[in-house]
């Protein structure tokens, strides 16, 4: 055992694999991405694991299994363990996992086997909170309930579990919203805002949505009409507090719930900057889903996207996803029983220890794609240029008019001249546009992003575990220290978007 204080807490840190084996883990989100990643790393790394709980959203246990075998263990990520366990695989896979068919918006996470509950309440010794909507533009209601809500069940459910060692909830270190400078891992309490304005109460957000969406429904509004609106509520809501995306903002009240109603429950919370495809394990390259700076990768690589906004100097903090999973595992493994008021929050990024620019990003693409051009549905390469960086909104919105909408208005001109003859070209052009600006709102934020994230909290457990003699840290390494990120992004990041992402 080797032990060291953090937040003036003394923290005893011994083998990951012993702690492991023969517990009972509760996973929420479990067809998300870190989740599949985590399920893996931990049957591949400890066999004798007794139970993993993966809480699904599905109406019954048969339509929860259906989505086990297509969207968890029906990856090309598991083909590791496949070979590991070779015909066993089947029989270790319904040994190992069960799937609960639940919801985190609900009560008890919405579980309805009555006797599948009572089991998970008697056993279950760990609870890692993946469930979340991280689409920056959700609507306010879906975010709120999962995001926040969702958080508060979960810590519920955790109360009531008999053997509960520890609770996990992974945040995003961008609830920080837009700062500059060195971002510490501090904590958000009720009430707390980023830009001073008072009164904000997550009660009375939700009896805003609930007062809105009632209003729309007397109204008798379509979907798309309260599809809309609670998106437009949620962006309005977050800025008026200083957090740019509903994303960002959810979250951040989901910590500031936790904090308050924690009781001893012990707590940890993990944010992770940027995730990006696997390092290392089960092997280099794997991803899933266009994740944040992905959706610019595929843009550029596919020819749609030749000019962006952006700081040159804005450091880009990504962290490899079985990063963040093995900081998850040796956070749980440190803090387990600890019955503290304090929260240990680790801060899971790059921009300290080894910081890439948005520069170094837009290089590393443009060799890529030089090298291995994107072959389009004609069969023909697609040829990336360099990328235009525009160093400020005020720049990118007079390249947009003077490049773009002139030309869109000159063809909608043109189309009606010529009986639509350009309409083709028009449509054309028209997607580009909406394609970019659309990225653009949403970005914002993070391409003009000027902070740094310290993860002290994090380099501390990082220090024990690498003195201790009995962490296996070779198994859970979370050092991006290592990364040289020229090789990672040419041999590891961009092939396997290609291979898993573009379509």
């Amino acid at each position: 055992m080797h032990a060291f204080l953090l937040h003036d807490q003394q923290m005893e840190l011994g083998s990951i694999l012993q702690f492991l084996d023969k517990k009972s883990i509760l996973v929420t989100g479990g067809a998300g991405f870190l989740a599949k990643i985590f399920v893996e790393k931990v049957l591949r790394s400890q066999p004798h694991v007794k139970k993993l709980y993966l809480l699904l959203r599905a109406p019954d246990s048969s339509s929860a299994n259906q989505r086990l075998q297509n969207e968890v263990i029906g990856k090309d990520l598991f083909k590791v363990l496949k070979q590991k366990m070779g015909a066993n695989f089947n029989s270790f896979i319904s040994e190992k996992v069960t799937v609960v068919a639940g919801d985190i918006t609900c009560e008890n996470l919405g579980i309805k086997d009555p006797n599948l509950k009572e089991e998970m309440l008697r056993d279950t010794d760990v609870i890692v909170n993946l469930a979340a909507t991280v689409n920056f533009d959700e609507r306010y209601d879906v975010s709120l309930y999962l995001n926040t809500f969702g958080a508060k069940h979960v810590l519920d459910f955790a109360k009531k579990c008999s053997s509960l060692k520890v609770l996990v909830q992974v945040s995003t270190a961008y609830v920080s919203g837009e700062r500059a400078g060195l971002i510490l891992e501090e904590p958000y309490h009720l009430g707390d805002t980023l830009n001073g304005t008072l009164g904000l109460d997550i009660e009375a957000e939700e009896r805003l949505v609930q007062q809105k969406l009632n209003e729309l429904r007397v109204e008798g509004a379509s979907e798309d009409k309260i599809k809309l609106t609670m998106k437009d509520m949620g962006i309005e809501r977050a800025r008026m507090y200083g957090w740019p995306t509903v994303y960002v903002f959810t979250k951040a009240m989901a910590e500031m719930i936790l904090l308050h109603y924690k009781e001893d429950i012990p707590l940890v919370i993990i944010r992770p900057t940027i995730i990006t495809s696997t390092y290392k394990e089960p092997f280099p390259g794997w991803t899933e889903g266009i994740r944040t700076i992905d959706s610019l990768l595929v843009g550029y690589g596919k020819g749609r996207l030749t000019f962006f906004p952006g700081n040159p100097k804005s450091v880009v903090d990504v962290i490899p996803a079985d990063m963040v999973v093995n900081a998850i595992i040796v956070s749980m493994t440190a803090h387990a029983n600890q019955r503290s008021s304090e929260v240990p929050i680790y801060q899971v990024g790059s921009s300290v220890g080894n910081p890439m620019t948005y520069t170094l990003l837009r290089e590393f693409a443009h060799c890529y794609f030089t090298k291995h051009p994107w072959i389009n549905k004609e069969g023909k390469p697609v040829i990336v240029g360099k990328v235009k960086v525009l160093g400020s909104m005020a720049s990118f919105r007079r390249y947009i008019s003077i490049y773009y909408l002139l030309p869109l208005k000159g063809l909608e001109l043109a189309n009606t001249a010529f009986c639509q003859y350009f309409r083709g070209m028009y449509s054309k052009l028209h997607r580009k546009i909406n394609f970019v600006l659309r990225l653009i709102d949403i970005y914002r934020p993070y391409l003009f992003f000027m902070g740094i994230y310290d993860d002290m909290n994090t380099e501390k457990l990082r220090i024990v575990a690498r003195e201790s003699e009995v962490v296996e840290m070779d198994m859970f390494y979370f050092d991006p220290k290592v990364i040289n990120w020229e090789d990672y992004f040419m041999n590891t990041h961009c092939p396997g978007i290609v291979k898993y992402i573009f379509k």
